[in-house]
C-alpha cells in the first residue's frame, strides 16, 4: 500500500482518462426523458356495444368481464365504469408482475368467455404507460381548405411522412371531417315507384363488388380471374340501376340526390379558436424523447415544403420543452452547487492545489457514474440527474475528507515528502472511509421494499445515489491520491500548523448541561414540529401546461357545448400567460370513454411569465365559474394527471362510498361533496355522479310489424336511415375507401318531426310511424362505478393552496361527525392520500432498517455496542434539523423530503465514524480520555465544517427550486441542508459529552 500510488501512478492516470472519455461517450449516447422508463402494472379494457342502456350493459358485458379478469394471477385491484353502450375496466396488477404476461392472461380469460358476450361487442385492451400521451401536438391550418381536405392531407400526407421517424409509435389525427358519399333519398318518389330503402341497400350490396373467381390456365399461363363490378366514381354511383322492368329503367339518381358529405361525428376539435384537425405525436415507450422531438422538427421543415399552398402545421404542445428545461435546470443546479462547494474548499484549505484536486476528482467520479448508468440501461432523467445533484454534497464530502487528511498529515510531518505521506494518510483513513461510505450506502438498500409509483420512481433515485457513492469511494480512494501526487512537487509548501486551540472543547466537556439542553431542545422540536408539518405525496412541479377537463350539463348538444366553450376560448385569449391551446369535445387525451358533452383543453403557458401554473389556473377557473356555472371544470397538469391516471385516481382527493342502493349512494355522494366543497383548500369538487344524456326509445309493435311482413331489424334499418343514415357500401378512391351512406335528409329532425314520418312497407307504400312504434322519452342514467365487484361512487377534488394531509384531516373530521352511514355502506379514502399513507408506512420501515444497517456497520468497524448506540442516537437527533428546516420553509413532508430525513442518518453516522476513529487513535497513542476527546473534536472541526458547508452550498441551488426539474428535488435538498446544519453542534458539542459519558 505504501508504494502503490507511486508504482501505479501512470496506469491509474490512464484509467482515469479512460473513465473521463467513457463518461463523455456515455453522456452522448445515454437516452434522456422526463421520468425513468417504468412499466406501470395497469391494463385498461374498453368494451363497446353500440348504445346499450347502462343496466343492460352492466349485466351483459361489465359483470362477465369483471368475473373473468378477477381470475387473473397477480391481480391487485379491479375498477370499472359502465356507461351507455360502453364500459371501461382498469386492472391493477402487482408491481413485480410481468405486464406483458399479465396482459396475455387477461386476454386469455376474456377470450374464454367471448361466447357469453353480445355478438357485436368490441373489446380493446391496452397496457397503460407514460407514453400514452402525445409528446408533440400540431394544428393543421389552411386557408380556403375544407375540413374534409384538411383531414385528408393529415391522414394521407402528414401521417405517413412523420410515421417514418425512428422512435415514433403513432401519429394520431383528431378532428377535421371524414369524406362520405351521401345518397339522399326521396321517400315520395320511392313510394310511387314501389321501391324501399332496403331495395337500394340490397342492390348496392350485390352490384358494388370486386372478387376473385379463381384461376384459369391458357397456353401454359396461369391467370387470376376477377369480377370487377366496383363503383369507382360519383357518376357510376348515380347511374347505378335500381330497377329494370319492361316499363322503365330506374337509376339511383332518379330517386335520390348524390352528394359529397361529411361523416357525422359527435366530437369537435379546436386549436387557438379555430376548428382544425390536430396531429398528435406519440413516441415508443423506450425511445429517446429529445431525439424523437428533434427528428420530428427536422421532418416538419421538409414537410412544409410539400404541403399545398396556404396549409401549415402550427405547434401547440411540446413535452420536450418541459423535459429539456427540467434537465437543464438540474444540470445548472449541479454545476453551480459544485462551484460554490469548491469556493468553500478554497476558503478553508487556503490551498489552490487541494481545491484543484477536488475539482479534477469530481468530474472523474461523475464520468464513472454516468458510464455505469449507461451500461446498466438507465436513462438521463429527472430522477437520475436529481440523484447526482443531491449526491454532489456527499461526493465533495468524500474528497474533502481525504484532501484534508493529507493536508493535516503534511502539517504534522513537515519534513516528510508527499510521496511518503499520501500512502500514510490513506492507510490511516481507509477503515473509516470504508465504514463511512458503507453507512451512507446501506441506508438506500431498504428502498427496495418501497412499492407503488413512489417506489418505482424514487428507487431509481436511490439506486443512482448508490452508484454515485460507490463511484465516489473508488475514485477518492484510488484516483484522488494520484491526482494529488501529479500536482505535487517533491518539496511540499504546506507549513507546519501550530497546535489546535482546544480550550473551547474543554468548555463544552466540563458543561454537559449544554449538550443535554441541545438534545432536549432537538427532541422537543421533533415532537412539537413533526405533527405541524404540512404533508403531501409526491413533490410538485410547475410544468407550464394545464389540462382543463370540462363537462356541460347531461344531454347538452355538441353545438350548445361548443357555444359555451367559445366563451372559454375568449377567456384564454385574454390571459397574457397563455401561449397556445387546443380543445377536444367528445373525446379526451389518453384512453377513456367520453360522452359528447365532455372533453378537455391542453393549455401551453409562456416560459417567461410572472405567475405560476396554479395561479393561472385559479384565474381561469374564477372567470369560467362566474360566467358559466353550469360548466363543470377540473384543472390539472399534463404529467401530474398522467401519473394520477396510471395510478388509481387523477385527483389527489378521492372519497369512495360503497353500497348497494344507487339512490342512497347518490344522496351520500351529494352530502360528502358539499362537505368537501366547504373545506378550506379544495377546488374542482365533483360528486362522482356522471349522467349520460336523455334517451328517446322506440318500442316497436312486433305484431303490427309482422302483419306487414316487417321485422324489428327492418324497422331498425329504416329508423337509422332516417336519423344518422345507413352505410350501404364503399368506394375505392386514391388508395382509400370512402363510405357510401344512405339517408332520408341531411337536416337534423326534431322529435315531433320524427313522429310525423312514415315507414316503408315491403311493397313501397308508406305508413305513419306511430302505427308501428311508441316513442318513449327517459331522463339520463348515471354511469355505474365498481371496485373489486362492489358498487361505489367516488367523490373527488383537487388541492388549492393547501397541503394534502391537513385537508384530508379536516374532511375526515367533518365526514365522521356529519355523515350517518346506513348499515352496509362504507367510506374509503383513496387517491393520493391512500398512496401517501402506504408510502409513509413503508418509509418508516425503511428508516428503521436504515438505522439498523448503519448500527451494524459501526459494530463491524469498532466492535463496541455502546459506540454504535451513541452514533445512532446522534444520527437520529439530526432528523430534528431536517424537520426544523422543512417547518421554517413551509415545505411539506412528502416522499422526497422523507428520503432526505433517512439520508441524514447515514450522513451524520459517516462524520461520527471519522471523529471516533480520531478519538480511538489518540487514546492508542497514550492520551487520556478528555485529552483524546479534545484532540479528536478539534482535529475534526475543520473537515466537519468543510463537509457541512460544502454540502450545504452544493445543495443550496437545488433547495431554491429554480426550474421545474429542481422543484421535484427541492424538499429532499431542504431536508438534507437542515440535517447538515444541525450536524455541526451535534458533532462538536453533543458528541464530546456522550464520549465522556460512555468511555473510560
Amino acid at each position: 500500500m505504501y508504494t502503490f500510488y507511486t508504482k501505479f501512478k501512470s496506469p491509474i492516470i490512464v484509467l482515469m482518462l479512460i473513465t473521463l472519455l467513457g463518461g463523455v461517450f456515455s453522456l452522448s449516447k445515454i437516452q434522456s426523458g422526463l421520468f425513468p422508463d417504468i412499466t406501470f402494472p395497469k391494463i385498461k379494457i374498453i368494451a363497446e356495444n353500440g348504445q346499450q342502456p347502462v343496466d343492460k350493459m352492466m349485466v351483459t358485458v361489465t359483470i362477465p368481464l369483471e368475473n373473468a379478469i378477477k381470475k387473473v394471477q397477480d391481480l391487485n385491484l379491479i375498477r370499472s365504469t359502465t356507461s351507455r353502450g360502453s364500459c371501461e375496466i382498469s386492472a391493477f396488477l402487482n408491481w413485480n408482475t410481468d405486464i406483458d404476461l399479465g396482459k396475455q392472461r387477461i386476454e386469455a380469460q376474456i377470450n374464454a368467455i367471448k361466447q357469453q358476450l353480445p355478438p357485436d361487442v368490441n373489446i380493446t385492451i391496452e397496457k397503460m404507460n407514460p407514453s400514452i400521451l402525445p409528446v408533440m401536438g400540431f394544428s393543421l391550418e389552411g386557408e380556403g381548405k375544407s375540413q374534409i381536405e384538411l383531414r385528408q392531407i393529415a391522414e394521407f400526407t402528414i401521417k405517413p411522412f412523420l410515421s417514418r421517424v425512428n422512435g415514433v409509435s403513432e401519429i394520431a389525427v383528431i378532428g377535421g371531417k371524414t369524406k362520405e358519399y351521401h345518397i339522399i333519398i326521396d321517400p315520395i318518389k320511392l313510394s310511387q315507384l314501389g321501391i324501399t330503402p332496403k331495395t337500394i341497400a340490397d342492390v348496392l350490396a350485390q352490384s358494388n363488388i370486386i372478387a376473385s373467381t379463381g384461376y384459369i390456365k391458357d397456353y401454359n399461363r396461369l391467370y387470376l380471374t376477377i369480377t370487377d363490378a366496383a363503383i369507382d366514381s360519383k357518376e357510376e354511383l348515380e347511374n347505378t340501376i335500381i330497377s329494370n322492368s319492361p316499363k322503365r329503367i330506374i337509376k339511383l339518381k332518379d330517386i335520390s340526390k348524390i352528394e359529397i358529405g361529411e361523416l357525422k361525428e359527435y366530437i369537435k376539435i379546436n386549436a387557438n379558436g379555430k376548428n382544425v384537425p390536430l396531429i398528435a405525436v406519440v413516441k415508443q415507450p423506450n425511445s429517446n424523447l429529445i431525439e424523437v422531438v428533434d427528428s420530428i422538427k427536422s421532418q416538419i421543415t421538409q414537410l412544409n415544403k410539400i404541403l399545398p399552398k396556404g396549409v401549415v402545421l402550427k405547434p401547440f404542445y411540446n413535452q420536450a420543452d418541459f423535459v429539456g428545461d427540467s434537465i437543464n435546470s438540474l444540470k445548472d443546479v449541479l454545476w453551480v452547487g459544485l462551484l460554490l462547494a469548491i469556493i468553500v474548499t478554497i476558503i478553508f484549505l487556503r490551498s489552490l492545489k487541494g481545491s484543484t484536486v477536488i475539482l479534477i476528482t469530481i468530474p472523474i467520479t461523475l464520468s464513472l457514474t454516468i458510464t455505469i448508468l449507461y451500461a446498466l440501461g438507465y436513462t438521463f432523467n429527472i430522477m437520475t440527474i436529481g440523484a447526482i445533484a443531491a449526491a454532489i454534497g456527499l461526493i465533495i464530502d468524500d474528497a474533502i475528507v481525504v484532501v484534508e487528511q493529507i493536508h493535516r498529515t503534511h502539517e504534522e510531518n513537515p519534513n516528510t515528502s508527499t510521496h511518503e505521506l499520501i500512502p500514510k494518510a490513506i492507510k490511516y483513513l481507509f477503515p473509516a472511509m470504508v465504514g463511512s461510505s458503507l453507512s451512507t450506502i446501506v441506508i438506500f438498500l431498504p428502498f427496495a421494499l418501497m412499492s407503488g409509483v413512489a417506489g418505482a420512481y424514487f428507487k431509481v433515485l436511490t439506486d443512482t445515489m448508490i452508484i454515485t457513492l460507490i463511484s465516489s469511494f473508488f475514485i477518492t480512494w484510488i484516483g484522488l491520491p494520484v491526482v494529488y501526487l501529479l500536482l505535487s512537487r517533491k518539496e511540499h509548501s504546506i507549513k507546519t500548523k501550530e497546535g489546535n486551540k482546544t480550550g473551547w472543547v474543554y468548555f463544552f466537556i466540563k458543561r454537559p448541561f449544554i449538550a443535554i439542553s441541545i438534545v432536549v431542545l432537538l427532541i422537543f422540536l421533533a415532537y412539537f414540529l413533526l405533527p405541524k408539518l404540512p404533508s403531501g405525496f409526491l413533490p410538485e412541479m410547475d410544468e407550464g401546461s394545464i389540462v382543463l377537463d370540462y363537462s356541460s350539463p347531461p344531454g347538452t348538444s355538441l353545438e350548445d357545448t361548443d357555444k359555451m366553450l367559445q366563451y372559454v376560448d375568449n377567456v384564454l385569449n385574454t390571459i397574457p400567460e397563455v401561449e397556445s391551446f387546443s380543445r377536444r369535445t367528445g373525446t379526451q387525451m389518453g384512453f377513456f370513454i367520453t360522452e359528447p358533452n365532455r372533453g378537455d383543453y391542453l393549455i401551453q403557458l409562456k416560459k417567461k411569465r410572472n405567475k405560476t401554473t396554479t395561479q393561472v389556473s385559479d384565474e381561469i377557473r374564477n372567470k369560467i365559474e362566474s360566467a358559466l356555472p353550469s360548466l363543470r371544470v377540473d384543472f390539472g397538469q399534463v404529467i401530474t394527471d398522467m401519473l394520477g391516471d396510471l395510478m388509481s385516481s387523477v385527483q389527489p382527493i378521492e372519497i369512495k362510498i360503497f353500497g348497494d342502493d344507487k339512490t342512497t349512494l347518490y344522496k351520500l355522494a351529494d352530502e360528502v361533496a358539499a362537505l368537501v366543497q366547504n373545506t378550506n383548500g379544495t377546488a374542482d369538487v365533483f360528486n362522482g355522479i356522471t349522467i349520460a344524456g336523455p334517451e328517446l326509445t322506440f318500442d316497436p309493435n312486433i305484431a303490427k310489424l309482422s302483419q306487414y311482413q316487417l321485422s324489428p331489424q327492418d324497422f331498425q334499418f329504416q329508423m337509422q336511415t332516417k336519423i344518422e343514415g345507413s352505410v350501404v357500401g364503399s368506394m375505392l378512391e386514391k388508395n382509400r375507401m370512402v363510405d357510401i351512406r344512405m339517408i332520408e335528409q341531411k337536416k337534423d329532425r326534431t322529435i315531433n318531426e320524427l313522429r310525423n314520418t312514415s315507414i316503408f312497407l315491403p311493397d313501397g307504400r308508406l305508413k305513419p310511424i306511430d302505427e308501428f312504434a311508441n316513442f318513449r322519452l327517459t331522463s339520463g342514467v348515471a354511469q355505474i362505478e365498481r371496485e373489486n365487484l362492489k358498487q361505489m361512487v367516488a367523490v373527488t377534488a383537487r388541492l388549492n393552496n393547501r397541503d394534502l394531509g391537513s385537508t384530508l384531516a379536516d374532511i375526515q373530521k367533518n365526514i365522521s361527525s356529519k355523515i350517518n352511514l346506513p348499515q352496509g355502506y362504507q367510506i374509503v379514502y383513496g387517491g393520493s392520500y391512500a398512496e401517501q399513507q402506504q408510502a409513509f408506512k413503508e418509509l418508516i420501515t425503511i428508516l428503521l432498517l436504515a438505522v439498523l444497517l448503519v448500527f451494524t456497520v459501526i459494530l463491524f468497524l469498532f466492535r463496541k455496542v455502546r459506540i454504535g448506540f451513541a452514533i445512532i442516537f446522534l444520527s437520529v437527533l439530526g432528523i430534528s434539523g431536517s424537520v426544523l428546516a422543512l417547518f421554517l420553509t413551509g415545505t411539506p413532508l412528502n416522499v422526497g423530503s422523507y428520503i432526505g430525513l433517512i439520508m441524514i442518518v447515514g450522513i451524520i453516522g459517516e462524520n461520527s465514524i471519522f471523529t471516533y476513529l480520531q478519538f480511538s487513535e489518540a487514546k492508542q497513542n497514550g492520551m487520556k480520555r478528555d485529552e483524546a476527546i479534545t484532540y479528536a473534536i478539534s482535529v475534526r472541526l475543520r473537515p466537519n465544517l468543510m463537509t457541512a458547508l460544502g454540502a450545504i452550498t452544493a445543495l443550496f441551488p437545488l433547495a431554491l427550486g429554480i426550474g421545474s426539474g429542481a422543484q421535484l428535488h427541492q424538499p429532499l435538498a431542504i431536508a438534507i441542508i437542515g440535517g447538515f446544519t444541525i450536524a455541526i453542534p451535534l458533532l462538536v458539542i453533543v458528541f464530546p459529552s456522550i464520549l465522556k459519558l460512555i468511555e473510560k
